[in-house]
Formats: structure tokens, C-alpha cells, sequence
């Protein structure tokens, strides 16, 4: 089958597409993406036969119709990100996400896809006291993103009632992790990096705040199970990621302060915003037979490694790059 991934250069994606690209079920990957925020050195390894670029916005009709011709499957990963980077950018938000969403939907429909996954967010949950949040629960959002992920869903979830096409949505946990197109604005990774350069960790709030976590390795094999096997995902939403990896952000730069086995200050501003919390359950995703295989743990461990295996052969991962700038780093890192 010929898959299409929007955002194909981002984070995820730059895991999502590699997966693809080696799955015998899939001939061709196609990524559609505006590179405004994700960058081409995210298909290092795997240009040439069996992968199509297309340089577009999903803002555009026609950018998308030409790039999803001769589609089977669309995983709709292009999004806005740094969710508190939001609050500035309210109608480009909107925009992208929602305008995205329903341009994606749209041609797929059009052009008889078998199957949408689309990329949501935990992030919709707000801050919730309760630490057993499920999919009926109702979405609180706190901030343009999240609620720009909420729309979305709706679009997706009318336009598959409507059409005649399978359609998911995933609200993934918060990413961390390696992969080609590493963020620094995600806590985890942001945390890893300021301990191996020396610097306390710096937590908004009291750290109290919880958040789910999940490896962005995980995140892309749950991509490619939703759409490659769209009969074992039948729900119109799941939330992606494990019971057990639900962290206050305190016990998140414990973890990685054990794991870099370093005398790391952790530092609490208690003047700045914590933002969201939500302890999540994901109950639901047990039934489409797929499961998270990576630990926090873990994940801390592999990223220190890279680092240290990248300077040992010369080479750098770069944490200034435009999707981990500055603009939209929280010190807290809550995305």
C-alpha cells in the first residue's frame, strides 16, 4: 500500500517514516510536509526508491490532493507545535490544526482512502484532580492548541461518519526519546539535555503537576499499527501511551537526575505557570493490541548514550534547531 504522512519531518514523523519504510506491507511512503518546522535532515537514510517528498502546507487544497493521489492510508501528524507557545499565535493555531485537519479529511474523501489516523493530544484534558482519565472523559482545554486537537477530532470523527473511510484519533502522551528529529522543548529530552550540560533542572510550579509519557519510538509503532490494521482501532478516539508512565514532573527530573547518576540542582519556580495535569488511563488501547514497550527509564538512558556517541564520532545533536528554539522552550518543558 502507498501511505501519506503530513508532518513526515517532524518529530514523530522522522520515526514513523523509517518504520514504513522498512515494513513489507507498505511500497511507498509519501511525506508531505511545509518544513517550517521540521527539516529534511529527518529522511537521512531513507530518500530514494520507496519515499516521495512533497514540500506543502496542509493549509492547501491543492498541495494536499496532489500529495495524497494514489493513497491508500493518511497518518495527519502536521500540527502547530509547543502548546504553550500557543497562547501568542491563537488564529495561526487554529489555522493549521483545524484548517489542516479539514483540508486532510476533505481530499481523502474525495479521493477514496481507506483509512485516516490523526495525531490528538492527552494535552486536551487540561487540569483534571482526578488520576483516572479515560477517553469519556470531557476535554478541558487550556491553551489554543489543545483547543484547536479538540475541533480537529470532531472533523475527523464528522467527516468518517459522513464519507466512506475509517478514521482514529490518537491522544498521544507526552514524547521523549531519540529520534532523527529530536525536540528539546518536550521535558524529558529538555531535562536530559540541561543535565548533561551541567545545569539544574528547572521545574514550573511545584512540580506536582502529572503528565503521561511515552517513548517516540512507541508513538510512531502506534501510528503504524492504527493504519496499517484501522479494523483493530474502530474507535473514533484512544489515548496512547501506558498507566505506568504517568509522572509528576518533580519524579521526571528525579528520574533523570538517578539515570545521569549526576549531583543535578533540581530548581522549582514558583511564580511561573505549571501548566496542565492529567493522570490518564489508557484501558482502551489494550483492545487494539498494541502496547508501549519503552520505560522512562530507559528512554533517559538511550538519550544520554546518543549524546555521547554522537561526540564520539564528531558529530553533535543539535538542540538549537527551529523546532526546539527558544521561543517556545518552557523551563518546565509541560508539552
Amino acid at each position: 500500500m502507498r501511505v501519506l504522512i503530513t508532518g513526515g519531518c517532524g518529530y514523530i514523523g522522522s520515526a514513523l517514516v523509517r518504520r514504513l519504510h522498512e515494513n513489507e506491507a507498505v511500497a511507498e511512503v509519501v511525506v508531505l510536509d511545509s518544513l517550517a518546522a521540521g527539516s529534511p535532515r529527518a529522511l537521512l537514510g531513507v530518500v530514494g526508491d520507496g519515499l516521495e517528498f512533497r514540500q506543502g502546507d496542509v493549509r492547501n487544497y491543492d498541495a494536499v490532493e496532489s500529495a495524497m493521489r494514489g493513497v491508500d492510508r493518511v497518518i495527519h501528524l502536521a500540527s502547530i507545535t509547543g502548546a504553550e507557545s500557543t497562547h501568542d499565535r491563537p488564529a495561526e493555531t487554529r489555522a493549521v490544526i483545524v484548517g489542516g485537519t479539514e483540508t486532510v479529511v476533505t481530499a481523502a474523501d474525495e479521493l477514496g482512502v481507506d483509512a485516516v489516523v490523526y495525531a490528538s493530544s492527552c494535552n486536551s484534558y487540561g487540569r483534571v484532580a482526578d488520576t483516572h482519565i479515560d477517553e469519556t472523559a470531557s476535554p478541558a482545554p487550556r491553551n489554543p492548541y489543545a483547543e484547536a486537537k479538540v475541533e480537529a477530532e470532531r472533523v475527523v470523527r464528522e467527516a468518517a461518519a459522513d464519507g466512506d473511510f475509517a478514521a482514529t484519533s490518537l491522544r498521544l502522551s507526552t514524547n521523549y526519546g531519540y529520534a532523527p528529529g529530536i525536540r528539546f522543548n518536550l521535558v524529558v529530552n529538555h531535562f536530559v539535555f540541561r543535565g548533561l550540560t551541567g545545569r539544574p533542572l528547572t521545574v514550573y510550579g511545584d512540580g506536582r503537576n502529572w503528565r503521561p509519557f511515552i517513548h517516540v519510538q512507541d508513538a510512531a509503532r502506534a501510528y503504524e499499527h492504527a493504519a496499517l490494521s484501522p479494523d483493530q482501532w474502530p474507535r473514533d478516539v484512544y489515548n496512547v501511551g501506558s498507566t505506568e508512565q504517568n509522572y509528576r514532573i518533580e519524579d521526571v527530573a528525579r528520574v533523570v537526575r538517578e539515570e545521569l547518576d549526576r549531583d543535578l540542582e533540581i530548581v522549582y519556580l514558583e511564580d511561573e505557570r505549571p501548566g496542565p495535569s492529567y493522570h490518564v488511563e489508557f484501558d482502551r488501547l489494550s483492545e487494539t493490541g498494541f502496547e508501549p514497550s519503552w520505560t522512562l527509564r530507559a528512554g533517559v538512558r538511550e538519550l544520554a548514550d546518543r549524546f555521547a556517541r554522537q561526540r564520539d564520532a564528531g558529530g553533535a545533536l543539535d538542540a538549537s534547531r527551529p523546532n526546539a528554539s527558544s521561543r517556545e522552550v518552557n523551563v518546565d518543558g509541560h508539552r
